[in-house]
């Protein structure tokens, strides 16, 4: 790769957050309401609202389950934070992370054809936070939890899966590490290495981290082959069970103790010495892990520097340094291994078959679909689908929605070629609606420069 000058990367990290201003302050924001329904003249009005509307209103009062057929609650869900954990940006409010929330919801329309709607909470506490998205169950057919700390994240995320009556998912966690996976699972198969067979230095513990970690040990890999760094003490220090886990990092502390089988001591050198992978979500880089440390691991190494919005160390720097496969959070680096390749694939399928929930199964089953979209049409550079490929969300949504009703937790029993055409249908439609509204003048074109 050619050598790349400091003032050029400083000028490339600079340029999406420029033209993020303009485009914000020129739109307005991002989403807008838009009617599904055809007014054909005033008297519609009379249909679908009142006095028309009573007869709908009555018909799911008889059975509450109509109002997914009845209206588009089926379709819809809720883009839930309290802006403790916006990005790198830390606790900055829920109004500052409204931004972040409703760049949520357009990538959950554009990619998965599901309406989204950004909800920011003026509370901190957890168990408010609990309380608040019950309350909205009846507005929305599913949950997406964003940007709230750690570790109440946890707490949060555990107990809406437990009594929530509708899908809740947590995307920095699971929404990440289904991503990962399907990263990891490409770049073995480029290698040759066996899942069940290597180790891997997880740099990192907080949401994404412990939910990688969470969801490898569910594909496979032996906990014990997991060497886990975080701080302890203001150091970076591989987690063993001489400390308090459990104390140290809450609600984790049962499956960390489980890792780390060769009860190795030390810092990210040790960790990463004799690795096979790499996965960190330290801090933004460059420069938190070192070319040095990069040198230690195994031959044929993978490494996915993960933080945004520069990664812990920089992908060129690791292949010089003899890294096989590098994967960054970012899009103009080969190889982004990011979330947006999911989530609206995965509630595109919960939402079609009416899921009651997410499981780890569907999670293994879109990581897997994911790699082998990658592996049919991709290279050493190119080990994850990219958003500008809508097959590879078609394919997603059609899989989660197989696994959900193999499962038993589908309320809508249908089969892989119906599924197909309904995703298709939504998801291209989706995209013809955004073209159309650009193309009649309603969206006016983006400028920049």
């Amino acid at each position: 790769m050619a050598e790349i000058t400091k003032e050029e990367l400083l000028a490339k990290a600079k340029k999406p957050a420029q033209d993020s201003m303009k485009l914000h302050a020129f739109y307005g924001g991002k989403m807008q309401t838009a009617p599904k329904c055809q007014v054909r003249d005033i008297n519609d009005f009379a249909v679908y609202y009142t006095p028309g509307v009573a007869e709908p209103c009555r018909a799911i009062q008889a059975d509450e389950s109509r109002i997914n057929e009845l209206t588009n609650r089926g379709n819809t869900v809720a883009v839930v934070s309290d802006g403790t954990r916006v990005l790198g940006l830390g606790d900055i409010g829920p109004k500052a992370g409204y931004p972040v929330m409703e760049g949520k919801a357009l990538l959950f329309k554009h990619l998965g054809g599901v309406d989204a709607v950004p909800i920011c909470l003026g509370t901190k506490d957890p168990d408010e936070i609990i309380q608040a998205v019950k309350w909205l169950q009846p507005s929305f057919a599913g949950i997406n939890l964003e940007d709230i700390a750690n570790p109440k994240c946890f707490y949060i995320l555990d107990k809406l899966r437990e009594e929530a009556e509708i899908p809740v998912w947590h995307d920095d966690q699971q929404g990440t590490a289904t991503v990962v996976l399907a990263g990891l699972y490409s770049a073995l198969d480029i290698v040759g290495k066996k899942i069940s067979e290597v180790t891997i230095a997880q740099l990192g513990i907080g949401g994404a981290g412990t939910a990688v970690t969470r969801l490898l040990i569910k594909a496979g890999v032996p906990a014990g082959n997991i060497r886990v760094v975080d701080l302890v003490d203001g150091k970076s220090t591989i987690l063993t069970n001489d400390l308090d886990l459990e104390k140290l990092f809450k609600y984790r502390g049962e499956m960390l103790s489980k890792t780390n089988a060769g009860n190795l001591k030390g810092g990210i050198s040790e960790a990463l010495t004799g690795t096979d992978v790499m996965i960190s979500f330290m801090k933004s880089g460059p420069g938190v892990i070192k070319p040095e440390q990069i040198k230690l691991m195994a031959k044929d190494a993978i490494c996915f520097p993960c933080a945004n919005p520069i990664p812990e160390i920089w992908p060129w720097e690791c292949l010089e340094a003899g890294a096989r496969i590098v994967g960054t959070g970012r899009s103009d680096f080969p190889n982004q291994v990011n979330n947006s390749i999911g989530f609206p694939a995965i509630f595109r399928g919960v939402l079609d078959v009416r899921a009651k929930t997410i499981t780890d199964g569907m999670c293994l089953v879109a990581a897997r679909t994911l790699a082998q979209y990658a592996k049919e049409r991709g290279t050493e550079k190119d080990i994850c689908p990219r958003m500008d490929e809508p097959e590879s969300f078609i394919r997603v949504a059609v899989e989660v929605g197989m696994e959900a009703q193999k499962e038993g937790i589908a309320e809508i029993t249908i089969s892989r070629e119906d599924l197909r055409k309904k995703v298709e249908t939504v998801i291209n439609g989706s995209r013809a609606v955004h073209d159309a509204l650009v193309n009649a003048g309603c969206i006016a074109p983006a400028v920049t420069d």
